[in-house]
């Protein structure tokens, strides 16, 4: 399964809570901007964590890191694996060393000339680093040098996304005596197609990058400046939008595409998520009603998909009853609606599981998403008999009480793992991020074995066992998949990136 070309991305990023906030200040190109050597005004809804390689993010924050750094390997929009650093690749034959050819013409900013040993310390250092993503190398048991253009990655068990991984956040190269340099959080030291202007740039509000003249790759060089210009709250966004302050961005309310695409701006539409509820406690020890498959397929049967799609997505997405992204290979269409929407029918199943009268559920509830929504999820369970009791968190601590298993089922937002195996590492694997409560069945730990050194049509087959099983015992009830948009000006020309909530910095470029 390691000839698969198409990979996609994976990402810990998860909820796409829209925080209420300030926004940055307002951004705006000059009397070049949409012309070749001009600036790019690109409105992001996240500042840069940082910029220290080993601790880079990636997903809102990828443009930061695309800008400074360069990544082992590149993918285009559609997300086949290209070289980018490393020329060549290939694995032995157990799939457990990954040997890379490396460029020799390349050079950090600080003049040096890029080698292997940059490579392997970079990779080490992120995997033993602090970006949410790290987890992406936990396979990694070493990486060293075999001389200047010669890397080796070792891996401890073969791993079918490392490829993947390493042409995102795991795979940016900084040097190697940078790599523990915290100074570089704010003033990095890469190889990538811009450096940071440290005099220009306003932490939080506004980062400015120049054009690096040194670049060893012009094709990926568009503009001579580039402003990523923070955006944390909607309306300063759509003033953006309207007033020509950027030249793309994403987009933080959905009911204002409207009012961009009247401003003149075109909407660039992309899937990366799913949107439901996560059903963790599939065993029932904390709410025995939910260790019932009946009760479970009853749930996903009560739910209004369309309604939902309309009154929490506005009409953006497509409904959905699997987790599967599209692309991946495990992906069954018919799987999108096993479930009918059929309340008399979900009240059948609770019967017949020994609940004719329903259960009490407490999930989290978070302000930044409108109580509107809230009730509707509820009245959604409501109408079968299933009371929900919302237990208000803040904002910071949603995600840590889902993950500590304080809640048997929750509303989410979580990324589709556009391939089997990230999919299944992220969210369904007995010691996945988003399986809190280390749930499993032989079947799913079998067919996850098999994704992992099974052939690839071994694989693919066992990728679609592992769906259908899933959505047949539902192990969640998605409600819809919802569009990711990026918004562009007249000018302005943008690829959506396959597994990516935004393109890839080099596919924005003028028209």
């Amino acid at each position: 399964m390691f000839k698969i070309k198409r990979m996609a991305a994976v990402a810990i990023a998860a909820a796409a809570l829209a925080l209420a906030g300030c926004a940055g200040g307002g951004g705006g190109g000059d009397e070049g901007d949409g012309a070749t050597g001009g600036t790019l005004t690109w409105g992001v809804i996240a500042q840069a964590s940082t910029f220290q390689q080993k601790d880079m993010r990636w997903a809102n924050e990828s443009p930061y890191g695309q800008a400074v750094y360069d990544s082992l390997l590149n993918v285009d929009p559609e997300f086949n694996v290209e070289p980018n650093l490393a020329t060549e690749w290939s694995y032995n034959d157990d799939n457990t060393v990954l040997t890379l050819t490396l460029r020799d013409d390349v050079k950090f900013t600080n003049g040096e000339t890029l080698t292997a040993t940059d490579a392997a310390a970079s990779l080490l250092g992120f995997r033993d680093g602090n970006s949410p993503n790290k987890t992406l190398l936990r396979y990694v048991a070493d990486a060293t040098a075999v001389d200047d253009t010669t890397l080796e990655i070792t891996l401890s068990e073969p791993d079918p996304g490392l490829l993947t991984a390493i042409t995102q956040n795991a795979g940016l190269v900084a040097p190697a005596d940078k790599v523990d340099d915290p100074a570089t959080a704010t003033d990095p030291v890469g190889s990538g197609p811009y450096i940071l202007n440290t005099g220009e740039t306003v932490v939080g509000s506004s980062y400015v990058f120049d054009k690096n003249p040194d670049y060893w790759n012009p094709d990926h060089q568009h503009y001579d400046k580039l402003v990523l210009q923070v955006y944390t709250a909607a309306p300063a966004l759509l003033s953006a939008v309207q007033g020509g302050q950027v030249n793309v961005s994403n987009v933080i309310d959905r009911t204002t595409l409207p009012q961009m695409e009247a401003a003149g701006y075109t909407l660039n539409e992309s899937q990366l998520d799913w949107q439901g509820f996560l059903i963790m406690d599939r065993a029932g020890t904390m709410v025995p009603a939910l260790g019932e498959v009946e009760v479970r397929q009853a749930i996903n049967m009560a739910l209004d998909r369309d309604a939902l799609l309309q009154a929490l997505g506005s009409g953006y997405g497509e409904v959905t009853d699997q987790i599967f992204a599209p692309w991946s290979a495990g992906y069954d269409e018919s799987l999108d609606t096993h479930y009918e929407y059929d309340v008399d029918g979900a009240k059948a199943l609770l019967a017949e599981a020994g609940y004719p009268d329903g259960f009490e559920v407490t999930m989290p509830r978070v302000g930044s998403i409108p109580a509107a929504q809230w009730t509707l999820m509820a009245d959604q369970l409501a109408q079968i008999g299933i009371t929900v009791n919302y237990e208000d968190v803040q904002p910071a601590d949603f995600i840590s009480a889902i993950l500590g298993a304080k809640y048997a089922m929750t509303w989410f937002q979580l990324q589709m793992g556009p391939t089997d195996w990230q999919l299944a590492q992220f969210q369904i694997a007995e010691q996945a991020t988003w399986n809190p409560f280390h749930y499993t069945t032989p079947e799913v730990t079998d067919w996850i074995a098999t994704i992992q050194t099974g052939t690839e049509d071994e694989a693919a087959q066992a990728g679609k066992d592992l769906n259908t099983y899933l959505v047949e015992n539902a192990w969640n009830a998605p409600f819809y998949r919802p569009t990711q948009v990026f918004v562009s000006d007249a000018k302005t020309q943008v690829q959506p990136q396959v597994g990516n909530v935004v393109p890839y910095l080099w596919n924005v470029q003028p028209k």
